[in-house]
C-alpha cells in the first residue's frame, strides 16, 4: 500500500457509496498533496505529529496517511470499503460487461478530469469507457459546443496514444449525450456525430411533454442513423423529491429502436434506475438491445453498474442482448452498422 493509492482508493468508495462531495473531494485532495512529498518527508510528519500542518490534510486524512506509513491497513478504508461493496449481485452479466458507454468528465458536468475517469475504469477491469459530455443546449451541465468537442477529440486521442505506447489495451472511445430536441433533432452539427465511436442520444427538457408529441420527438431521434443508445428514456428520477416518467407510446418507442438497431439503455444511477421494469421487460420482448450504463459522473459512479445488471437479470435481458458485452472492436463495428 501507499498513501496516495489508499486515499484516492477511499475516494472512489465513498463516491460508491454516495457520500457527500465534500468528502470525497477532501480525500482527493490529500492525494495530491502527498504526491507531491517525498516518502521521507511523510515518515517524519507523521512521526512528529505535524501532517494536519500541511494545507488540504485533516485529521481523519492524516490517520489514514499514519496508518498507512505504518503498514497497516487504515480503519476508514475497511469501514468504507464495506460501505460501498453493499451492491446488487450483478452475476454473470456484470462479469460480462466489457466497458460502459454513458459518462462524464469535468468538460461538461461530471467532477473529474477525463485521466481519473479513465483511470477508474481500468481499474474496474474495463476494456474501454466511452466519454459522453453533454451537448451545447445543456448549457447548465456545461455542454459542449462543436468547437469544444473537437478540442475534447484531442485530448482522447493523445491520451490513447499514451495507452498505446504504454502497451495498454484500454481505450477512451469517443462520444457525446446528445440532447434530443423538441422536434426529434440532435443538439449537434451532423458531421461531427458522425466523428464519433457512440452517441447516446436522451431528452432531457420538456420532459412534460404531451405523449404524441413525445412519442414522435423520441421515434424520430432513433430512427436517426447517427444514434446509438437511447438514454434513460423515461427520464424518472425516484429519489428525493423525484420526478415522474415521462409519457410516450412505450411499443411505438421500442419498435423503433429495434427496426434501427438502438440499443435502449439500462441506467444504473440509483436515482434513475431507468427504464422502469415494466417498461423493461416489454423492450426485451420487443427483440431490443440494451446498454447497460452507469452515467457517472466521477470516477466511483462508474461502479455503479451492478444496478442496472441486477434489473436486467431480473427481466430475463441475456448477455448476448447487451452491446457493451462486445469488445471494442465489435462495438465499434455495431456502431458503424457494419
Amino acid at each position: 500500500m501507499n498513501p496516495v493509492g489508499v486515499l484516492r482508493q477511499i475516494a472512489l468508495h465513498l463516491e460508491r457509496a454516495g457520500a457527500p462531495t465534500y468528502r470525497v473531494r477532501a480525500f482527493r485532495r490529500a492525494a495530491g498533496v502527498v504526491d507531491d512529498l517525498s516518502r521521507a518527508e511523510l515518515e517524519r510528519r507523521a512521526a512528529d505529529g505535524t501532517l494536519t500542518e500541511l494545507s488540504g490534510i485533516g485529521k481523519t486524512t492524516a490517520g489514514v496517511i499514519a496508518e498507512v506509513l505504518a503498514g497497516r491497513e487504515p480503519a476508514y478504508l475497511t469501514e468504507v470499503a464495506g460501505g460501498a461493496e453493499n451492491l446488487p449481485d450483478g452475476g454473470a452479466l456484470l462479469t460480462a460487461l466489457r466497458g460502459d458507454c454513458h459518462s462524464h468528465s469535468d468538460w461538461s458536468d461530471g467532477g473529474s478530469p477525463i485521466e481519473e475517469m479513465a483511470e477508474a475504469a481500468r481499474a474496474l477491469g474495463h476494456e474501454y469507457l466511452v466519454l459522453t459530455d453533454h451537448s451545447p443546449r445543456l448549457t447548465v451541465a456545461r455542454g459542449l459546443s462543436a468547437d469544444r468537442l473537437r478540442e475534447q477529440l484531442d485530448v482522447v486521442a493523445g491520451l490513447n496514444v499514451s495507452y498505446e505506447r504504454d502497451g495498454t489495451s484500454f481505450r477512451v472511445l469517443t462520444g457525446i449525450e446528445v440532447d434530443i430536441l423538441e422536434d426529434g433533432g440532435l443538439d449537434q452539427e451532423p458531421e461531427l456525430l458522425d466523428e464519433l465511436d457512440i452517441v447516446v442520444a436522451s431528452v432531457h427538457s420538456h420532459l412534460r411533454m404531451e405523449r404524441r408529441r413525445m412519442t414522435e420527438r423520441m421515434v424520430a431521434a432513433v430512427s436517426n442513423p447517427r444514434v446509438d443508445v437511447l438514454g434513460h428514456c423515461t427520464g424518472r428520477l425516484v429519489t428525493g423529491r423525484g420526478r415522474p416518467e415521462s409519457e410516450f407510446d412505450a411499443d411505438a418507442v421500442f419498435t423503433a429502436c429495434r427496426e434501427h438497431d438502438v440499443a435502449v439503455e439500462i441506467n444504473s444511477r440509483p436515482e434513475r434506475l431507468d427504464p422502469p421494469r415494466r417498461l423493461l421487460s416489454r423492450a426485451r420482448e420487443l427483440g431490443c438491445r440494451f446498454a447497460i450504463d452507469t452515467d457517472a459522473h466521477a470516477p466511483g459512479q462508474l461502479g455503479w453498474q451492478s444496478y442496472g445488471c441486477a434489473r436486467a437479470l431480473e427481466c430475463g435481458v441475456r448477455a448476448e442482448d447487451v452491446v457493451n458485452t462486445l469488445p471494442a472492436e465489435r462495438l465499434l463495428a455495431w456502431a458503424h452498422g457494419d
